[in-house]
């Protein structure tokens, strides 16, 4: 579940309230666009009891999938990450097409690493960070750390045990695309994939280096078709 509210109303208590309500019935909230191009669009108050932000919503008025807003709403949060992993809670992202154009549900949409298909797991997914944001069904990836006989995936914590850590990301459906890794450091590392759209990127780390690492992928010319939440390392 997603909430909106607006921000006349939040030194009543009343996103308190209504955060309340939707934990205490199971749900998450999430904060939708939170720099949507129109008047009063913009998320002018704290995250906190929030469990996920929308970094990625579907186009507004143009045909294009990627816009300004997301760009910041991106930078917003991949700012934020580092500071909730230390605090012990960092804030998942997710993507949602909405209908606001025809033709635009699904671009984009969060897949999620479930358990299995049901709303509880599919919730738990979410929660954890078990996720990553594709503008399409047609593109297809995976993100994975190695370090000291252990692997960690997308959401999840590698005990790296001062050992090396070798990240790597397998994408397919985006020819030419350009994958950038992203840390605490900001942007650390990026390579262009084939014109096939299939190919695997490697960046190597260590836990003193990186707090934790996810990575976006772009079409030439920058527009955005995937991005992930991020493997902590500790």
């Amino acid at each position: 579940m997603a909430i909106q509210l607006p921000t006349d109303h939040v030194g009543h208590g009343l996103i308190d309230r209504c955060l309340d309500q939707v934990h205490a019935s199971g749900g998450l909230c999430v904060a939708a666009h939170p720099h949507a191009p129109y008047a009063s669009g913009s998320f002018m108050y704290s995250y906190q009891g929030l469990d996920v932000v929308e970094v990625w919503n579907g186009m507004w008025t143009s045909d294009r999938p990627w816009n300004a807003d997301n760009e910041g709403a991106l930078a917003e949060w991949g700012r934020g990450i580092a500071e909730g992993i230390h605090a012990g809670r960092w804030r998942p992202a997710m993507g949602n097409s909405d209908t606001h154009l025809e033709g635009q549900i699904g671009v984009p949409h969060t897949v999620v690493l479930a358990e299995d298909l049901s709303m509880p797991a599919i919730l738990a997914g979410i929660r954890a960070g078990r996720s990553w944001i594709a503008e399409s069904a047609a593109v297809d990836l995976s993100l994975t750390a190695v370090a000291a006989g252990r692997s960690a995936g997308i959401g999840e914590h590698l005990a790296t045990c001062g050992e090396p850590v070798t990240v790597r990301a397998h994408i397919r459906g985006v020819p030419s695309a350009t994958v950038s890794f992203h840390s605490d450091r900001g942007r650390v590392h990026r390579e262009v994939l084939p014109d096939s759209g299939v190919g695997t990127a490697e960046w190597h780390t260590a836990s003193e280096d990186s707090a934790f690492v996810r990575i976006e992928v772009r079409h030439p010319y920058g527009r955005m078709a995937a991005l992930t939440n991020p493997i902590v390392l500790a």
